[in-house]
């Protein structure tokens, strides 16, 4: 795995068969400026010096990787959290938003623009915009912008424009449609930071290399608490931006890998995003993946509880990882992740992102098929965001 990082994507953009860049030629060329411009200056030591300045001094990284105790004790197996829920702004996010928004700088660049479904990337890039002084316009779907309440209001308290989409499903994949249309009008001055590990190259690589930073951490603390690498890997998959983060310092090793997707409320209903799961190979955003499709090939309908995770497509080195199967992808529903939610609330102290819960929640079925084995759970998000919807829709669990 020594070379993977040099050769994985190729040069135009594949892993394996998936990725590439698939949009216009107006925009690949701007496409092809901001490759260019990564390349140059992810080898410049004034570049890597500010982002190892920002992510110690802004963000507050470090984070820790956290023992659960109480859990341990009761699941038989070794839980251990990687907690991105203490980042800066509450979530995994900030790791690329702040890379991003540098590369905005360096290039010139006077405004980001972005989508965002459960709101941690929209509020992370109005962060970024509010640190480097950029403009900033976030796209939402508006099912998400209700039920995401407190982060529209942190985007808009940040400086940063929130544009409601209202066409469609009205969450994520229509926020990228409507942000991809807005980018189109002023490419030049304009840079769209995508939130995941998803979109035309070099997009699922530059964001991969800016998460890389979560596993490169979490890889050297629990090799320093344990003496011994985690038996087991696991985080949730919307696009895969927070798992590719960790799971990148663990390919070349003998650990099992999960890759989360949620499977919402029913396979037999449709009502899920499980692309890795159902989906088939197709064109989506300016990429291609594994895909939620319909019958006439265009992007499926999708749903999860967590808004982060419900997109019809998902990032093309999961894909490739899947189909190579060093990664298993795997699923977990509405009930386990708001089962998830409260048991890890009560019995540790942190509410998780519902996004996050899916990972525990599966985590918590692994610890039942591998008893004395360990565990490590990327929790790329704090639960804040989420604690009026989840009350309100499945009120508090009964007093044990």
């Amino acid at each position: 795995m020594s070379d993977y990082f040099k050769t994985t994507p190729t040069s135009d953009g594949f892993f394996g068969e998936f990725g590439g860049s698939f949009i216009p030629p107006e925009l690949q060329s701007e496409m092809d400026k901001i490759t260019d411009a990564y390349f140059r200056i992810c080898k410049s030591h004034d570049f890597i010096t500010e982002l190892r300045s920002i992510r110690k001094h802004f963000q507050g990284r470090p984070t820790p990787v956290y023992y659960c105790r109480r859990l341990s004790e009761q699941l038989g197996a070794g839980l251990y959290l990687k907690r991105e829920d203490l980042n800066h702004t509450g979530a995994h996010k900030l790791n690329h938003c702040m890379g991003e928004a540098l590369l905005a700088k360096y290039m010139g660049k006077k405004r980001l623009i972005a989508e965002t479904g459960a709101g941690q990337h929209g509020v992370a890039l109005a962060t970024a915009a509010a640190y480097f002084g950029l403009e900033c316009e976030i796209h939402m779907g508006e099912v998400d912008i209700a039920k995401e309440h407190p982060n529209v209001v942190r985007m808009k308290i940040l400086g940063a424009e929130v544009v409601p989409v209202s066409h469609g499903l009205k969450t994520l994949k229509e926020a990228v449609d409507s942000a991809f249309q807005s980018y189109l009008k002023d490419p030049v001055n304009t840079i769209y930071c995508i939130g995941s590990v998803v979109g035309p190259h070099p997009f699922p690589m530059l964001v991969r290399d800016f998460q890389r930073v979560v596993g490169i951490e979490a890889r050297e603390q629990f090799e320093e608490m344990t003496g011994e690498l985690p038996d087991n890997v696991v985080a949730c998959v919307g696009g895969g931006s927070n798992a590719m983060g960790i799971f990148s310092a663990f390919l070349g090793d003998s650990c099992d890998i999960y890759g989360v997707e949620p499977s919402g409320r029913s396979y037999e209903t449709g009502e899920h995003a499980c692309s890795m799961k159902f989906g088939t190979p197709g064109v989506i955003h300016g990429f291609k993946c594994m895909m939620l499709q319909d019958e006439k090939g265009e992007p499926g309908p999708v749903y999860s509880v967590a808004s982060g995770l419900d997109y019809p497509g998902v990032g093309p080195e999961h894909c490739m990882l899947g189909q190579q199967g060093r990664v298993n992808y795997v699923d977990a529903n509405d009930k386990d992740a708001i089962d998830a939610f409260y048991r890890l609330s009560r019995q540790e102290g942190i509410i998780p992102a519902l996004e996050s819960a899916h990972a525990v929640a599966y985590a918590f079925r692994l610890a039942e098929e591998k008893p004395r084995q360990s565990i490590l759970v990327n929790l790329s998000g704090r639960g804040d965001k989420d604690i009026d919807f989840v009350v309100d829709n499945y009120g508090l669990p009964e007093d044990e």
